[in-house]
């Protein structure tokens, strides 16, 4: 028998419109079904014998709708589509603010005039003044690309209208903008369409989450975070509605059933959260499979899963079958995904070429059902693999197409290898389990959404809120209560306490922030009563860990040798702090940056940098491995450090007029890896003297794709010491 692989993309984004104004407040569902929605579908037709799940959330299908009927706007979009004569400071400043949330390798710099935009930017005094430098017909070329940059890559690659737009690059007109939202629109009508179609030739199974995306058990009753973390602080509110899940969990099957023709089977519960009293709801819903994390199983069961050093699961005959859980007199078929090979896929693969990762993955899941067959005397392995089906893709070559290619061509002419989806996997589930530990896909447990101060002012907002719900007053006529219930729905969904607190941070946490307080600021509006005055002032108390530079205060006398000479060759350097939290995804096994340390300072007449991995530098930096240092200003400049013919050589490459970067000689520029890695660049390869800024980012690559960057966002800022630096800077 062939072990079954059992793949399920889940599509997700919060409720991002202000019902009250009607605006969206954020693009993401736009942009992101521009560049995966549609074409994650489209590309199964290439692949006709693979089969697989996707989980369509609500709260997402409703805005696409909107979005594709040309119902939804943003402010991205309008003011991308206004004509770029006619758009004020104000607008510009948005723009150029905003112009360039993309992934920088893959969406931005390979694009040179996308990449050079940026650059302007960066090389401003602050965003007001470099927008102000921006003429027309420089933002307009920024409106073009914001969308540009997002498109599918199929219509990139083979639309002509699409590549006309890239092949022309610069000096855009209005008219290549209408345009663009021409395509744009064709594209949002065809994703729902798309997966229609997918289940209707039986090669897709579509399943569903709860409405808005809540967190279930907490909705059932916030004190059973107790159970994991039973001494925590609480909210001051208890919130326990289990009314709410079961009305969250029911709306979303019936949008579902409206949608596809036939409601769900399955249930993705909202980030992997079960417990208990989730069997019961999804049983109850008329769903006949759910899923979760494997450490959910491991608690469940009270054992331990663990893996050797080639990251193979030492317990396939636990993990690798479907599931019937019984919960009192309630029973579900539930199946329990493989976090590491889940997390290959959403944080490692990105930068692999598409075919060894490929063939790395099918590797595994072969090796993982030889192990469950040996383990089961002949068993059948079922392997689920669960994971985001679009934020992951952006890190990728070709938006992840070329890797999803070369995945689907291996699972499906592997002779040991088959695909199926959720419920032909849980077909033939008859291993009992008694019950489920209380938890999530992270840590399993609750912490990410309630285990803040944060959180806790959230949750204790959100019970408020339910309570003037339940006591409207006399006055509150029907429609009001049904727009407060609303509103008070969106605001149970997941997303808002997921970016509160220091694990997860993003440029938009004050809009999540706000959305959150947004919409229970409408409940009480709907039901004319006074809006609580904590409603008008943020939620954010814990800031996230910053990227910080420490500057240098001595010239460093370091010996370039790639080895840890002596304590004191860098003590007067400057560092770079590299903490920085999450962002949309999650890493269940909390992944470690390779970069552990980065040191920054100078002689009189050059700038040296040190980077200590967390392996040995010299064996890190061999095959596709590469170091750059990006410089911004004074000169679009970079040096980039890399292994060859079994010594580190160091090149400077410069930038041309169209983008294209070209070598050039660097007399006096070194490079050594053997336990760290030290970098020695003279000031005068930039053009630098004394005083002037140096704006830079260190970056590693690995077969071709940027693995990492610091600082993430802004470059660092050095600036050229005098000969006198160090009286300057003298202290007793």
């Amino acid at each position: 028998m062939k072990t079954r692989v059992a793949l399920l993309w889940h599509h997700h984004q919060p409720f991002y419109q202000d019902l009250v104004t009607g605006e969206h407040i954020l693009p993401w569902v736009r942009l992101h079904a521009l560049k995966d929605y549609y074409g994650m579908a489209a590309l199964l037709r290439e692949f006709p014998d693979v089969r697989l799940t996707f989980n369509l959330v609500p709260s997402l299908l409703v805005q696409l709708e909107a979005f594709a009927e040309g119902r939804a706007r943003d402010r991205h979009l309008d003011v991308g589509l206004k004509p770029a004569e006619h758009l004020t400071d104000e607008e510009r400043i948005f723009l150029v603010a905003n112009g360039f949330h993309a992934h920088r390798a893959r969406m931005i710099d390979a694009y040179p005039r996308y990449g050079e935009l940026l650059r302007k930017r960066e090389q401003g005094n602050g965003t007001a003044a470099a927008a102000r430098q921006f003429s027309v017909g420089e933002i307009r070329d920024l409106q073009v690309w914001h969308k540009l940059a997002w498109v599918d890559p199929s219509y990139l690659q083979s639309d002509p209208r699409v590549r006309g737009l890239v092949q022309k690059g610069r000096y855009f007109e209005e008219e290549d903008k209408a345009l663009l939202r021409e395509v744009e629109l064709e594209i949002l009508r065809k994703v729902i369409p798309e997966y229609a179609a997918a289940a209707a030739r039986g090669q897709v199974e579509l399943s569903t989450s709860p409405f808005y995306h809540p967190i279930l058990p907490l909705l059932c009753d916030t004190d059973i975070y107790l159970r994991t973390h039973p001494h925590s602080r609480m909210p001051r509110q208890r919130f326990r509605h289990p009314e709410d899940a079961t009305e969250q969990l029911r709306k979303g099957v019936e949008y579902h059933a409206r949608t596809f023709g036939a409601p769900p089977r399955g249930l993705w519960p909202s980030e992997g959260s079960v417990s208990d009293a989730v069997v019961a709801l999804a049983q109850d819903a008329g769903l006949r499979w759910m899923a979760t994390d494997e450490l959910i199983l491991a608690r469940s069961l009270g054992a331990s899963l663990t893996r050797d050093n080639y990251g193979h699961l030492q317990q396939p005959e636990i993990l690798y079958r479907p599931y019937r859980v019984q919960a009192g007199e309630h029973e579900i078929a539930c199946v329990f995904r493989d976090h590491a090979l889940s997390d290959l896929i959403g944080f490692t693969y990105a930068s692999w070429s598409a075919e060894a990762a490929a063939a790395d993955f099918v590797g595994r899941v072969v090796e993982a059902g030889r192990r469950y067959s040996e383990r089961t005397n002949g068993g059948t392995a079922l392997i689920p693999v669960i994971l985001d089906g679009e934020n992951a893709w952006e890190h990728f070559e070709g938006g992840g197409r070329p890797f999803l290619r070369a995945l689907y061509g291996g699972l499906a002419s592997h002779p040991d290898l088959t695909t199926v989806t959720m419920s032909e996997g849980c077909a033939d589930a008859t291993e009992v389990l008694h019950g489920l530990f209380p938890g999530s896909w992270i840590n399993g447990d609750f912490y990410v959404w309630i285990g803040h101060a944060d959180d806790h002012r959230a949750w204790s907002q959100l019970a408020e809120a339910r309570q003037a719900l339940d006591a409207p007053g006399p006055g509150a006529d029907e429609a009001a209560l049904v727009r407060a219930r609303e509103e008070l729905f969106i605001a149970e969904g997941s997303d808002w306490f997921w970016w509160y607190g220091d694990d997860h941070s993003s440029e938009h946490d004050h809009e999540f922030d706000d959305l959150f307080r947004r919409h229970l600021r409408n409940v009480y509006r709907a039901l004319d009563k006074p809006t609580p005055e904590e409603l008008f002032v943020t939620n954010i108390t814990t800031e996230p860990p910053r990227t910080v530079a420490e500057p240098p205060s001595a010239f460093v006398r370091a010996t370039l040798d790639g080895e840890v000479t002596s304590y004191f060759e860098w003590l007067g350097a400057g560092e770079l702090h590299l903490g920085g939290a999450g962002g949309s995804m999650h890493q269940t096994d909390g992944g470690q940056p390779l970069i552990a340390l980065l040191l920054f300072g100078f002689e009189t007449d050059r700038l040296l940098l040190r980077v200590d991995f967390r392996r040995r530098a010299g064996d890190l930096l061999v095959g596709t491995a590469e170091v750059c240092v990006s410089f911004m200003t004074p000169a679009d400049m970079r040096v980039c450090v890399m292994s060859a013919g079994g010594r580190m050589t160091a090149m400077l490459e410069s930038r041309d007029a169209t983008g294209l970067w070209t070598r050039v000689p660097a007399p006096g520029l070194q490079a050594e890896a053997r336990e760290i890695l030290e970098i020695s660049i003279p000031f005068a390869l930039l053009g630098a003297g004394p005083g002037t800024r140096l704006g830079c980012f260190l970056s590693l690559h690995m077969n071709g794709a940027e693995l990492e960057r610091y600082p993430g966002h802004q470059p660092l800022t050095i600036v050229v010491p005098s000969p006198e630096f160090e009286a300057y800077n003298w202290t007793a």
